[in-house]
């Protein structure tokens, strides 16, 4: 396979580094705390500085670099503190999402999230614990789309982004478990349950928040979590 930079293809450059630069940092290549120089990075994506600061103007935006005058820019710090707030939003959004996408079943929707949950399943099992991480972003916004809420859909994807980041520090404990989760969530859509659709979503992401507290706390994981 062809090795080219991100300045050889004809694409919007800022864009392109923002998504190269948001996935380095969701799967750790950019650690929290990890100072980020415009040269270093324009020169490792093959591009000028320009995107490359555009793309932390737009990242610090979403939350995933700090930027403080005088000293530059480093990758944000997820706290323990942060990630409840994010858990807490989630737990209210995704459990309607759930509910909506039970009421609103169709079975082209059914079979986006069965496709979604094979190739997460091949995921876990290979140990592709990046892809695993992307296919449970992948899972949880085919959800919301499922729900047909156009205002709901504004807020997911931002929040997922950043949930993302969460799972993909607990992707190796989590992966088989939240498959389970995930497939179990899935029958109650397709069932048309809302009332166990909005259950279920809302237990997957409560035991999502403990697998994270016990790692960003470095305590001993629950079982099954």
């Amino acid at each position: 396979m062809t090795d080219l930079t991100l300045g050889a293809a004809h694409r919007t450059l800022r864009d392109e580094v923002t998504n190269e630069l948001r996935r380095r940092i969701l799967s750790g290549e950019l650690a929290q705390g990890e100072r980020l120089v415009e040269d270093r990075l324009a020169a490792a994506l093959g591009v000028s500085r320009n995107p490359v600061r555009e793309s932390i103007r737009v990242l610090a935006a979403e939350g995933f670099i700090q930027v403080v005058p005088r000293l530059g820019a480093t990758v944000a710090r997820l706290s323990a503190e942060e990630g409840e707030e994010l858990f807490d939003v989630r737990m209210a959004v995704e459990g309607l999402a759930a509910r909506l996408a039970a009421r609103k079943r169709t079975p082209a929707s059914a079979e986006r999230l069965r496709r979604v949950l094979e190739q997460a399943k091949e995921a876990v099992e290979s140990g592709r614990l990046e892809e695993v991480a992307d296919l449970n972003t992948a899972f949880h916004l085919a959800v919301g789309e499922a729900a047909g809420n156009s205002y709901l859909a504004l807020m997911m994807k931002p929040m997922l982004q950043r949930a993302q980041w969460i799972f993909s520090q607990t992707a190796a404990a989590r992966g088989p478990h939240s498959w389970q989760e995930h497939l179990s969530l899935c029958e109650a859509i397709e069932a048309g349950d809302e009332d166990e659709a909005q259950a279920r979503a809302i237990a997957h992401v409560a035991a999502a928040r403990r697998s994270f507290l016990a790692s960003a706390r470095r305590e001993p994981n629950p079982p099954n979590n």
